[in-house]
């Protein structure tokens, strides 16, 4: 597939206030691309899209809202004549709990946000993004194809994600547009702060390899999605660290979802976790 210059392009990026958002909006926006900037705050979204500067725009909705985001993409589509790329980015996680002491209603809402909003955003888009032979990326995680122990919910939500992106590049091959599928390892940022902050989090993380845990900054991250799109690249994984285990999931997995059921270090968090009430468990991250 032939390589897409961003210059000239119009991107609308979802929870483009902060983090991974906002620094792919500024790296687009770098290269030369109008950028629409949404998030569920317009005081936000305006004040990222001032830092930006000309040729952005900042707009307020929620992703799970399909008329909110329908309205969103005329508002673009009005000021900058078109739209030619989306990164669905907005996404929240809970702090590390087990299934049965989370909260239905956090679990459903994790769902509803990370994986309805994908749908929502992207559905909204599609005419546009088909029309103009754009692209598409979705923001999933390495939790699609991680043990999603104490984050099942997010795990769940990600694997749906890179799920949607498969399909979805497959769908719009014929029309000239694209999708790519972005999965993201541990990046510093307000929402893996704040869900691995307390005890729980923090010794998740420690029962995990370190090499494999090391963060990167969202600069990093947003640098791999522009690139991603440049190239109509299918996958985007960053840090590269892993994609090993991308690849070899299907022999790996087993493995490691045997070590974990064993691990004794992983079990006794999982008892600890279970003592713990869902109250404690409000979900964390990106505003919608």
């Amino acid at each position: 597939m032939a390589s897409f210059d961003v210059d000239g392009k119009v991107a609308l990026v979802t929870g483009g206030a902060r983090g991974i958002g906002l620094e792919t909006a500024r790296a687009l926006h770098r290269r030369g691309a109008g950028i629409a900037i949404v998030d569920l705050d317009a005081d936000d979204a305006r004040a990222a899209a001032a830092q930006l500067g000309d040729g952005a725009i900042g707009l307020a909705a929620d992703v799970t809202d399909l008329a909110a985001m329908e309205l969103v993409v005329e508002q673009v589509v009005e000021h900058f004549g078109g739209l030619d790329v989306v990164v669905a980015n907005a996404g929240i996680a809970p702090r590390p709990a087990t299934i049965r002491t989370l909260a239905p209603a956090r679990f459903e809402q994790v769902i509803e946000v990370n994986v309805l909003g994908v749908y929502r955003t992207v559905l909204a888009a599609l005419p546009h993004i088909a029309a103009r032979q754009g692209h598409v990326v979705v923001t999933a995680s390495i939790y699609a194809f991680s043990n999603g122990v104490l984050m099942a919910p997010y795990a769940v939500s990600k694997a749906g994600v890179e799920q949607f992106g498969r399909a979805l590049r497959t769908e719009l091959a014929h029309t000239g547009a694209s999708a790519s599928v972005a999965y993201f390892g541990h990046i510093r940022t307000a929402m893996t702060r704040d869900a691995f902050l307390e005890p729980l989090g923090e010794r998740l993380k420690a029962a995990s390899p370190r090499w494999l845990m090391a963060p990167i900054g969202p600069e990093a991250a947003a640098a791999a999605i522009v690139g991603g799109i440049e190239r109509r690249a299918a996958r985007i994984i960053a840090p590269r660290r892993w994609a090993p285990l991308s690849t070899l999931r299907g022999l790996i997995n087993p493995l490691l979802d045997r070590r974990a059921g064993r691990h004794a270090q992983i079990q006794a968090l999982v008892r600890d976790a279970d003592r713990i009430s869902s109250i404690a468990n409000e979900p964390t991250g990106s505003p919608r």
